[in-house]
């Protein structure tokens, strides 16, 4: 089983219509709701690979997180989600080329505290959003990171955001991921740039960079890092979730034995779905033809 641990919310995807600068007035546009939440979506996207999967979080005591937690157990998600105060939302807005922007109130997402040992034991691989370093839920995360280690399961960790390794610090971030001994971090190019992220490959965690269309790193320390190409994509509509796509491919495949080359290229595979679809989903007609 994989635990996933961190942020469930509602994404506002919105794509601005007609090409030209935002103004102070009305500005069209295409706008979808869908689920979002960085470990919310690798749980989502593993349990469509057919991987047993559990996610760990907090939603609002409202309509809009019992929503969302209907559609991660619709998805085969074992939901084990705490209800407090109002669920968290991100704006995800858009540009032509797919890049997007995300204005996040996390809300109840970022509260998330008090999670009992039994709803983390037992998994093979556990799954952590660097999202939740910050504030009550930092101590989640020590407390999965230990059970991982006790128990020998597979531990990994997203580097999240550049803004959130700007906030913490960038050396302090670097440590807290340290601290935490993953067995894999993974990191776009300008998070592992900013916190030094590379520096933390060596015995025993494996740092995998990803670098949009350009070849993903994969730095296990000393040696020159082995490089794997990125499959091209035709149409790139929306990269929102491509990160915890490829994390979900990844898991997967180490789950099901894989080394870790094998693994990146499965991560490549699932992401560049996401890539043709709004905020962190599947394309409908893609997945049919699998």
């Amino acid at each position: 089983m994989l635990v996933c641990i961190g942020d469930l919310v509602e994404d506002v995807v919105v794509w601005p219509l007609g090409g030209g600068p935002l103004t102070g007035t009305d500005n069209p546009a295409r706008v979808q709701r869908v689920r979002g939440g960085a470990a919310a979506n690798v749980a989502a996207f593993a349990a469509g690979l057919g991987t047993p999967v559990r996610f760990i979080g907090r939603v609002g005591d409202d309509p809009a997180g019992e929503a969302l937690v209907q559609q991660l157990t619709t998805a085969g998600v074992d939901a084990r989600v705490q209800r407090q105060g109002r669920t968290g939302t991100i704006v995800v807005l858009v540009d032509a080329s797919g890049e997007r922007t995300m204005y996040p109130d996390r809300a109840a997402a970022a509260e998330l505290a008090d999670v009992p040992d039994s709803w983390i034991s037992g998994a093979s691989a556990i799954h952590l959003s660097a999202y939740s370093l910050s504030g009550p839920c930092r101590q989640v995360l020590r407390q999965a990171a230990a059970i991982a280690y006790a128990e020998r399961a597979v531990l990994s960790v997203d580097a999240s955001s550049v803004a959130l390794i700007s906030s913490v610090g960038p050396a302090a971030f670097r440590d807290q991921i340290g601290r935490l001994r993953p067995a894999y971090l993974f990191a776009n190019g300008a998070e592992a740039d900013l916190g030094s992220l590379r520096d933390l490959a060596g015995p025993g965690t494996t740092v995998v960079v990803k670098n949009g269309v350009g070849p993903t790193e994969v730095h296990v320390g000393g040696d020159r890092p082995a490089t794997v190409a990125v499959p091209p994509v035709d149409h790139v509509l929306d990269t929102t979730g491509a990160g915890d796509a490829f994390a979900a491919g990844f898991l997967t495949a180490v789950l099901r034995n894989a080394g870790v080359i094998e693994a990146v290229e499965a991560g490549h595979a699932l992401a560049s779905r996401v890539l043709t679809a709004p905020g962190a989903t599947i394309d409908l007609k893609d997945a049919a033809r699998d």
